[in-house]
């Protein structure tokens, strides 16, 4: 199968939330319990670095986009990782498209650390990120509850080579 990799538009917003719907009915994705607005999905996400994965249907089947961590100066080339992909199209080994584009493109507006929380089950998840020049930092134990029971976070980062 061929897939197109292409920055996001706002037509892909419908199909973006429904991917992440996917990702939080899944439980191991996010912390997430329901689906935002267009709108609060729109400002929580910096407007850079958005790109999503197209199947040979048109239709987007993963996507990626970068939150700011801190809104402090100093931190301005820090931003947090979110990728998703539609539950047809997990372990396929597409996660490397999304991230290698996103890698690029936040190094190109000046981002020199990436991180992601992911949760200790998602195994294949943390094997593509580590694919991908993420390093382990830590765990956050008990950092959160989901359906009422504590969960810890493996928090990961990559710093960039090129951008200091």
């Amino acid at each position: 199968m061929n897939y197109e990799l292409r920055e996001m538009l706002p037509k892909d917003e419908d199909r973006i939330l429904e991917i992440f719907r996917q990702g939080i009915d899944g439980g191991m994705a996010t912390f997430e319990t329901t689906v935002p607005s267009d709108e609060a999905w729109d400002m929580d996400y910096l407007n850079d670095c958005r790109w999503v994965l197209k199947n040979e249907d048109n239709r987007v089947v993963g996507w990626c986009a970068l939150k700011s961590v801190n809104k402090r100066e100093s931190y301005k080339g820090v931003a947090e990782v979110s990728i998703y992909f539609d539950k047809e199209y997990q372990n396929r080994g597409l996660g490397s498209v999304l991230l290698n584009k996103m890698i690029l493109d936040s190094e190109d507006h000046g981002f020199w650390t990436l991180q992601i929380s992911v949760f200790p089950e998602n195994k294949l998840a943390l094997q593509a990120l580590q694919k991908n020049g993420f390093r382990i930092v830590g765990t956050r134990k008990k950092i959160g509850k989901l359906n009422d029971s504590w969960k810890d976070m493996i928090l990961l980062e990559r710093r960039s080579e090129t951008v200091f």
